[in-house]
């Protein structure tokens, strides 16, 4: 099988492309250039595919003895990943960078472009399995839990999963990794992991977001509308934040107050007790299925965040506007949970779908009208 092996210059691209070799498959590195500042440099363990990354993939492709090549996707990304970060900030929503780029780069872009030049599947140093199903591939949870990256994969798709190779699927730790790449004579065995937004390589998030959408002063105030704070752009804030809200007096109670609303159009930032987060219905639009979508109440775990925790919970498919969407009944609370974010579905380890999240209720009343109708009669 030919194989194009995607060479972010980390230790897990690394082994994973050397592990496809061993498999007896013809494989091809590529690095993907996705920044336009080609003079970009990593800042310790932050940021990624930086000018040393690609030269460290270089070196681990020599290694290998496979060929290796630079594919500038810097366009791609700014006009998918980045615009869509900016865009679901500048609305009051929040976003998941990752899986926007495993979305639109490296399962539409790259693959696309692999499948092309007629490799017949890319594989990749991502944390998951994929095993072989009665009705075809199917994606599971990694044995490596810390480490475990299914949640920013399910987007991916059927047809997707289908022409995508996970080598490293059966590695329960990172150190069973780093020494399966210090044994292969790989000088990026100890390379310290990125983390963080890869195109906020000093991890300010909220300076990006400023110095990409300007500064917009507004208020931030409770939810019988009393004006308590200040701050310089509704969109850098997200619901469920406690820290950097800068409020200018206690409540009344002297209990922590989070935020609870985020009113981009107002430009309004409202805080509140921690009682107004908790949530026991999900509705989620842009839903993308694995399985056959469930037309009936399904029983279900569902994930909310990268590394959270998955909750019991019932999912069914629905119809949003004409589009694919799903509604999550939970069978506990979930807090803080913001429009924009992934919530997956899994029934075990196995991946059934995911959606982005476009409502988050309470009992019978959605959070955010609780919040804003309040605010609004102030």
């Amino acid at each position: 099988m030919r194989v194009l092996a995607a060479m972010s210059g980390g230790v897990d691209s690394a082994v994973a492309a050397a592990l496809a070799v061993e498999a007896g498959h013809d494989v091809v590195g590529v690095h993907m250039a996705l920044s336009r500042n080609r003079d970009q440099f990593r800042t310790g363990s932050r940021g990624c595919c930086s000018i040393e990354d690609a030269g460290d993939a270089r070196r681990a492709a020599d290694v290998l003895g496979i060929p290796y090549y630079v594919w500038d996707l810097s366009e791609t990304f700014e006009e998918t990943v980045v615009a869509d970060f900016l865009s679901e900030y500048s609305a009051g929503r929040t976003p998941n960078p990752c899986v926007r780029c495993n979305e639109h780069i490296k399962f539409t872009a790259l693959l696309d472009k692999a499948t092309a030049l007629g490799f017949d599947a890319v594989a990749t140093g991502h944390y998951a399995r994929i095993e072989d199903g009665p009705d075809g591939p199917e994606l599971h949870r990694s044995p490596n839990d810390a480490k475990d990256q299914s949640y920013v994969l399910a987007v991916m798709g059927p047809e997707r999963l289908a022409r995508s190779v996970f080598p490293l699927g059966r590695f329960a730790t990172k150190d069973e990794v780093r020494a399966e790449a210090e044994r292969r004579g790989l000088s990026v065995s100890a390379k310290p992991d990125s983390y963080d937004i890869c195109f906020v390589a000093d991890g300010d998030t909220r300076g990006f977001l400023r110095d990409r959408l300007g500064e917009k002063p507004g208020e931030v105030v409770d939810t019988d509308g009393t004006v308590v704070g200040e701050h310089r752009g509704a969109f850098a804030y997200t619901i469920g934040q406690r820290k950097g809200l800068g409020l200018g007096r206690p409540a009344a109670d002297g209990r922590p107050r989070y935020v609870v609303d985020v009113d981009t159009e107002s430009n309004t930032v409202v805080v509140g007790p921690s009682e107004l987060l908790s949530v026991d219905r999900i509705d989620a639009s842009s839903a993308v299925w694995l399985v056959a979508a469930p037309q009936e109440w399904t029983d279900v775990t569902v994930q909310v965040r990268a590394h959270g925790r998955a909750v019991p919970a019932q999912v069914r498919a629905v119809s949003d506007g004409g589009g694919p969407a799903m509604e999550v009944h939970l069978g506990e609370h979930l807090r803080g949970i913001a429009s924009g974010q992934s919530i997956v579905v899994y029934r075990g380890t196995r991946v059934l779908g995911q959606g982005t999240v476009s409502g988050a209720h309470r009992a019978d009343v959605p959070v955010a009208a609780q919040v804003g109708a309040t605010a609004a009669r102030a």
